[in-house]
């Protein structure tokens, strides 16, 4: 292995000059000392025998032919490379890359390793052919030369698909035929897909020379292949590479569709295990919030799953008029159907047999789906709003019985007419034979499902023969009668089963295919029952909505997404990348890997061909020309200082200085030391705690709110002071920190020019101590900001009735210096500190702010806003400020304004500006009235 590499590898024989440079050094000693001396000592020196060097020192001629090692090997350009350099023997290099999903965690590892093997390949200028396994079939693989391949390369990227080798090697195959004895660089992401065999014997079996084989040292990888909203408990099921054996712990999160965590789980993978199943338990709402499932820590698009409206457990009403017979639970109208829809649905079953209150209070409880077995007649409120909840997107499924058909048609409730009473077949006094079941017409919702070849039916509800009856029909018989009819009613769906739900007229509710059935229904249903069904029966597309990225990060729709055809299990490939399809008002989910997926580990190939191999590395080779001139002059330097002090420099500045002047410079140095370090630990022994924090708070504004023990209303406050600052940034020069919560108790108060303090009845009141401390920060120039938070309930008076916010701030009030307090004068400073504001709303508006009174307040003269720079030390409102102000941390508005008017909120944070400007300035604003008489002092 070669860590050191040489651009210019002839210019080393200069070395070689080494030893006739080491004798010409040794011939020219440096210049010897000269030294003055006083007369006398010259005399005493005159007898001896003159002693000149005639070589220079050892150590000096080692010096220098350092120096002349380290230029000779700066110019053979020299270079550190830590890993061994590939070598590669072919005339050609064919680089193939894996850039499907699973190389997104580590891809700029695999660019770095591609570009060191196009580096180590192409210095003699062959060819590069470089081909990306998840990329179009047409896109153009080479050869090129070395920059364009480097080009190329780094505009590279991973996509969210599998790899599709058996098609992109027959390429690479094809084209080597021309570049024969390539070298074939394969750079996998470490999984194995369906034809490796196949595709790795049409790649390595024609012309190629040498094969090197690079793989991940460690397959790591986590992936997510189903989720399932079971009864009482969501359902995610995990797999992982087939390359980890030792035990290991994920977790896994539930975001909604705003991106906020709902839920956790950890899966846990037992030694050997590759599939793991974890369990997210919690109620039934909150589990049909679920919208993203995403296992922390991974950055791919295999550890992300999306899901629609079929990961959502949908409320199903059960009603019948039949009463429950214990003793013969098989005869229930709703036995079947209960089994049926219990597994992906939460059942409500009306308490009473009573339509005229069932149905209401199974409206109540807002389903997405009614199951009517056997119902006749309805009462007319019952049926009014029955009628009321279809059409505005409910989806009814009715059975047909004895009291279905004997009841009069009622066409607002039932998809088609029907014929009074019911038809037999196979009895004994009917010329026909019991009728199995025919394929599923293309226009409906079964249309994708098998028929049950061994159901029969025995009796049926007819419907009459109309010319749009094929249109209604869903499922027939063989004979061409319909079993299941359905239609569109307003936003809704009405669906009848010409069957009755127990096992009398059909076999059809003890088959599996009926559960099929009824499970598309509350599918149905998801969508407010409606049902895009071409009159051609052609496959219905959808547009791509939001895809999932290579990281695993959702994105809007790339210019290579085409719309999914909807029907049957659709592959994920470039055209349809994994994410969400459709629109807003419906989304299907397209996930990358499917309920029977593994990551197994792929094998290196088998072949005749030389194979080395290698591992993913960022190119860490540094050249080395830079150091060893900066070092050769660092030597030369060296160099100059040794003979300077040979000649005698150093020498006579030594002895410049007396002995007794250099001790006093020693002992000023050594009292100064003294000193300083006495400084310094006086300085030390004068901090105390709470210094940093002090320095801290006061080196920056910062708005603070107190701490009130209610966790929720504690984070509304906290947002609220963040939406403000966030918009004091925005708006103004001046940059708040981020929002303190402060104890009143405890904290210091003087570091805030301003404190919201929201009112809440239920907490605890505040000790006298801790109010006698808020009373010394109003008297010290601090500012407190009351919010009651109760406009729409009484608001602050200070007569009449009062809420209990109110209540509480009034025994808050009654410790405290409180001066008199008056609603914002129209000329006061706060209506122009910033902006020109007439109200102060909140997230409620009508409400005033009230603020210190002035001594005058009948008098405009009198105001604040024209005497002094005061500012009011209290300020009171009911407006829910800090929940108008509040957002969250996409900058998206936390609560809704009352009433719902956009630039109420605008106003509410205009009026966060003004309390802020308020507060730091005073009322410098009324100066402008002298304005003209400035101007005039000043001859403008």
């Amino acid at each position: 292995m070669s860590f050191l590499a040489f651009g210019q590898p002839l210019v080393l024989l200069g070395l070689l000059a080494l030893p006739v440079i080491w004798w010409l050094l040794r011939l020219t000693p440096p210049k010897p000392q000269s030294e003055l001396f006083p007369p006398l000592r010259i005399l005493a020196r005159v007898l001896k025998k003159e002693e000149t060097p005639h070589q220079s020192p050892w150590w000096l001629t080692l010096l220098r032919l350092v120096m002349a090692a380290l230029v000779i090997l700066a110019l053979a350009e020299p270079t550190f490379r830590p890993r061994e350099k590939l070598q590669t023997a072919g005339e050609a290099l064919a680089l193939v890359i894996d850039n499907g999903w699973a190389s997104a965690a580590d891809w700029d590892l695999r660019v770095a390793t591609a570009e060191r093997l196009i580096t180590d390949a192409t210095e003699s200028g062959t060819p590069v052919v470089l081909a990306l396994t998840a990329e179009k079939p047409n896109a153009e693989i080479g050869p090129f030369d070395a920059e364009e391949a480097r080009n190329r390369l780094r505009a590279a990227e991973p996509r969210p698909v599998p790899v599709d080798r058996a098609a992109i090697f027959g390429r690479v195959a094809g084209t080597l035929e021309a570049l024969p004895a390539a070298t074939v660089a394969v750079l996998s992401d470490g999984l194995a897909t369906a034809g490796d065999e196949a595709a790795f014997a049409q790649l390595l079996g024609g012309t190629a020379g040498e094969l090197v084989w690079i793989t991940p040292e460690r397959l790591a990888m986590i992936g997510l292949t189903a989720t399932e909203n079971r009864p009482d408990h969501f359902a995610v099921t995990a797999v992982r590479a087939s390359a980890e054996t030792g035990p290991r712990q994920v977790t896994a999160g539930a975001f909604d569709d705003r991106g906020r965590r709902i839920a956790d789980t950890a899966f846990a993978f037992a030694p050997g295990e590759t599939v793991a199943t974890a369990e997210l338990r919690v109620p039934f709402e909150l589990r049909n919030d679920f919208a993203t499932i995403r296992v922390d820590g991974e950055n791919q698009a295999a550890a992300v799953r999306v899901l629609d409206e079929n990961s959502k457990r949908r409320r199903v009403g059960l009603v019948s008029q039949a009463e429950g017979d214990q003793a013969q639970p098989l005869l229930s109208p709703l036995y079947y159907i209960e089994r049926a829809l219990e597994p992906f649905a939460d059942l409500v079953e009306a308490p009473t047999s009573d339509l005229a209150q069932a149905i209401p209070e199974l409206l109540e409880r807002k389903p997405a789906l009614i199951v009517m077995a056997d119902v006749g007649t309805l009462p007319d409120a019952a049926r009014e709003a029955l009628i009321e909840w279809v059409e505005g997107g409910g989806t009814l499924v009715r059975f047909a019985g004895s009291r279905l058909a004997a009841a009069d048609n009622d066409d607002a409730l039932l998809p088609v007419r029907l014929r009074l009473g019911e038809r037999a077949l196979g009895g004994s006094l009917t010329w026909t034979e019991p009728q199995p079941v025919a394929e599923f017409p293309r226009n409906g919702p079964f249309a994708d499902l098998r028929p049950p070849r061994d159901v029969t039916v025995t009796r049926q509800v007819l419907a009459e023969p109309t010319p749009d009856l094929f249109e209604h029909s869903w499922a027939n018989l063989a004979d061409g009668t319909p079993l299941v009819t359905g239609a569109a009613r307003g936003e809704g769906t009405i669906a009848l089963f010409h069957v009755t739900p127990e096992a009398t007229w059909s076999s059809l509710p003890i088959s599996g295919s009926f559960v099929d059935m009824l499970r598309r229904l509350v599918q149905m249903s998801r969508n407010q029952g409606a049902i895009e069904a071409s009159a051609n029966g052609n496959v219905q597309t959808l547009a791509p909505f939001r895809m999932i990225a290579a990281d695993g990060m959702l994105t809007p729709p790339t210019p290579d997404a085409k719309p999914l055809a909807t029907g049957g299990a659709q592959a994920v490939t470039i055209e349809n990348p994994p994410g969400l399809y459709g629109t807003e008002e419906g989304l299907v989910a397209h996930n990358l890997l499917g309920a029977e997926a593994t990551l197994a580990t792929i094998e290196r190939p088998a072949t005749d061909l030389p194979v080395s191999t290698a591992a993913y590395a960022l190119d860490q080779s540094r050249d080395l020309r830079g150091p060893l001139i900066g070092l050769a002059l660092a030597l030369m330097v060296l160099d100059t200082l040794a003979v300077f002090w040979i000649g005698g420099v150093f020498s006579r500045r030594r002895r410049a200085m007396p002995r007794t002047a250099g001790a006093a410079l020693l002992a000023v140095a050594l009292g100064a030391g003294l000193l300083i370090g006495a400084g310094d630990r006086a300085a030390a022994e004068d901090a105390k705690p709470g210094d940093a924090e002090a320095i801290a708070a006061i080196s920056t504004t910062r708005i603070a709110y107190v701490l009130t023990g209610d966790a929720a209303l504690d984070a509304v406050s906290r947002a609220g002071i963040a939406g403000l600052t966030r918009f004091l940034i925005d708006k103004t020069a001046l940059e708040p920190g981020p929002p303190a919560g402060v104890d009143i108790a405890s904290d210091e108060l003087a570091f805030y020019p301003l404190i919201y303090w929201p009112v809440d009845p239920a907490a605890p009141m505040p000790s006298q101590a801790a109010i006698a401390r808020v009373d010394a920060y109003m008297r010290q120039g601090g500012s407190v900001l009351f919010d009651t938070r109760d406009q729409y309930a009484t608001g602050f008076d200070l007569s009449g009735a009062a809420s209990p916010a109110t209540r509480r701030l009034r025994d808050i009030l009654s410790d405290l210096n409180v001066p008199p307090l008056e609603p914002v004068p129209e000329d006061h400073v706060l209506t122009k500190s910033f902006y020109i504001l007439h109200n102060f709303p909140g997230r409620y508006a009508g409400g005033p702010l009230w603020v210190e009174a002035s001594l005058n307040a009948q008098s405009s003269d009198g105001r604040p806003v024209r005497t002094g720079d005061g500012v009011s030390p209290i300020l009171i409102t009911a407006n829910d400020l800090a929940g108008a102000w509040a957002v969250d941390a996409n900058g998206d508005p936390l609560l809704p304004t009352v009433p719902a008017d956009p630039m109420q909120r605008v106003y509410a944070l205009r009026t966060g500006v003004n309390i802020m400007m308020y507060m730091l300035t005073g009322n410098y604003k009324s100066d402008q009235v002298h304005v003209p008489v400035l101007l005039e002092r000043l001859g403008q």
